[in-house]
């Protein structure tokens, strides 16, 4: 099925479409860079549709993703919409452990997206942030202190928590 059949059946709710494009991609009956290249031209929601089946994809098989999708999510983190800017964090978070060399581009716009209005881009940035300190880089060195500000000017525990827990794993060990 091709993805723009998928978009333009009615029949389907959001969430299945959902499901259905990241069986796909999982299926490897729709590869990433051809989903990519499908949602660098679409609108807002058709792109973060596009991304969360990555993120649905890459939370059991974080290796599906490749450098170039990467590259992708990492650039629309500093998009407008809000769903496309918390989807990306989350595919980050699921699949930065496989991508050293691209780290310190994540974390910088990560670091942006802290200071977002809205809870679901902080908290998505929040997971992406955590599993990038839990990898113990020598990115820490300047992302320790960073995200210690974060936790002084944040108002939501759950959010503190999530950094809170990564700052206990990674001190723990």
């Amino acid at each position: 099925m091709q993805i723009e059949q998928l978009f333009n059946d009615r029949a389907l709710k959001p969430k299945e479409r959902t499901e259905q494009l990241s069986k796909l991609v999982l299926g490897h009956l729709v590869r990433v860079e051809a989903l990519i290249l499908f949602a660098g031209k679409a609108k807002d929601p058709v792109k973060a549709t596009c991304i969360e089946s990555l993120e649905f994809a890459t939370k059991t098989e974080p290796g599906i993703l490749t450098s170039d999708g990467l590259s992708f999510v990492i650039n629309c983190l500093g998009e407008k919409a809000p769903r496309v800017k918390w989807e990306s964090a989350r595919v980050i978070g699921n699949s930065i452990h496989l991508f050293p060399d691209k780290i310190d581009a994540a974390v910088n716009k990560l670091l942006v997206n802290t200071e977002d209005k809205g809870t679901v881009v902080r908290w998505s940035a929040a997971y992406a942030l955590s599993q990038i300190l839990k990898l113990k880089t020598k990115i820490n060195d300047q992302l320790i202190p960073a995200v210690e500000s974060i936790i002084a000017r944040e108002e939501k525990n759950s959010i503190k928590k999530i950094y809170l827990d990564a700052l206990k794993n990674i001190k723990k060990k």
